[in-house]
């Protein structure tokens, strides 16, 4: 299988092949949010990737989920994430940085400061997440008021500046999987009776105005999107999907880089937003129940049916740092060891043998 190996463009970015490595939170910053040794030789032994998409990064602390996971939000964060890049670009590779504010998915806990997390309306997600204490129950969010969001959209744009600083080749803003952009456009986390509420117009309202303001601080040619269409991951329901992505695609900048689509069992929802959209669509492949977790041979299936433009994969970039090589060869793959992905260290994370 050969018809991912040629050159494909992301905005102002040139990719050497189509295979896109997906956003994956591994949890092996700094206590600070800092990029560590670690995650420098887990990003440069990926470099053969077309594009290299981080894992989320919070842009400001109140955006942080989980524990050990990296922000954009200081000086020394940027210093710390310019070596990652470097190590990526002196191996010619590409690297976007993903911009995550995780709103309600969160906990006190794992916050370095004295704060309360925040959402679109006080409406708590079901679940647990992880804390320095153990598993804890997802905690009530403030509602945010007018200032919150005026400083949350500001957050991501200065993140995306300081993306741009630390040598990411561009960002791409998370929409979805249930965190604070998705919070707003959902129904059941968006109860607001306000501009940023009532109905799909204004549950949109937050999304397209940090990726217009984003665009207009380092250029549309540098920002890329990621929604999951119908994904109820993190306690969410969108409502009437179908009309929110009508709705949301054509109000989007002509120029972005890219739409990034996390797909859930739905390709029907995928082949419509196709339709709506004409820039450079990467997509990550489930078209069925049965296609989990995505393997060599749907990266090949989705090319050929021209349903987008590119391919990106999680475990199996995890397991096989030279996944675009051994594809290429036809070469054995290693199978992910998934009891390791959230773990810290370099076992299971930067352990996996080459060909």
């Amino acid at each position: 299988m050969k018809n991912f190996l040629t050159e494909i463009r992301y905005g102002s970015t040139t990719a050497s092949n189509s295979l896109v490595m997906a956003p994956m939170t591994r949890c092996r910053a700094s206590d600070d949010g800092c990029a560590t040794k670690i995650m420098e030789e887990y990003y440069s032994q990926r470099s053969s990737a077309g594009l290299i998409i981080s894992e989320g990064i919070q842009p400001c602390l109140v955006g942080k989920g989980f524990m050990n996971t990296p922000g954009l939000h200081s000086q020394e964060q940027v210093e710390t994430w310019t070596k990652v890049t470097n190590s990526v670009h002196d191996k010619n590779g590409k690297i976007f940085a993903q911009l995550m504010h995780s709103g309600r998915i969160g906990h006190h806990l794992n916050y370095t400061e004295q704060l309360q997390c925040i959402a679109p309306s006080a409406v708590c997600a079901q679940g647990e997440i992880y804390t320095p204490e153990g598993l804890k129950s997802f905690e009530l969010p403030k509602e945010m008021d007018s200032t919150d969001i005026t400083q949350a959209i500001a957050d991501h744009v200065n993140a995306a500046k300081n993306a741009i600083l630390a040598g990411f080749d561009g960002i791409e803003i998370h929409c979805g999987n249930g965190f604070l952009i998705h919070q707003f456009m959902a129904e059941n986390t968006n109860l607001r009776s306000d501009d940023y509420g009532k109905d799909i117009t204004g549950r949109l309202k937050f999304a397209l105005e940090i990726i217009h303001q984003c665009a207009l601080a380092i250029g549309a040619d540098k920002v890329g999107i990621r929604i999951s269409p119908e994904n109820p991951y993190n306690d969410i329901y969108e409502g009437d999907s179908k009309l929110l992505y009508q709705t949301f695609i054509p109000l989007l900048p002509e120029d972005l880089a890219y739409i990034h689509i996390m797909e859930s069992n739905n390709r029907e929802m995928t082949k419509l937003i196709r339709g709506l959209w004409n820039g450079t669509l990467i997509l990550n492949p489930h078209e069925s129940v049965g296609h989990w977790p995505s393997t060599v041979q749907i990266l090949d299936d989705t090319l050929s049916s021209k349903i987008a433009d590119a391919v990106s994969m999680g475990a199996l970039f995890i397991s096989n740092p030279d996944l675009v090589d051994r594809i290429r060869t036809g070469y054995e793959l290693n199978n992910p060891r998934d009891e390791y992905f959230y773990t810290g260290g370099a076992l299971g994370y930067t352990d996996y043998p080459t060909m």
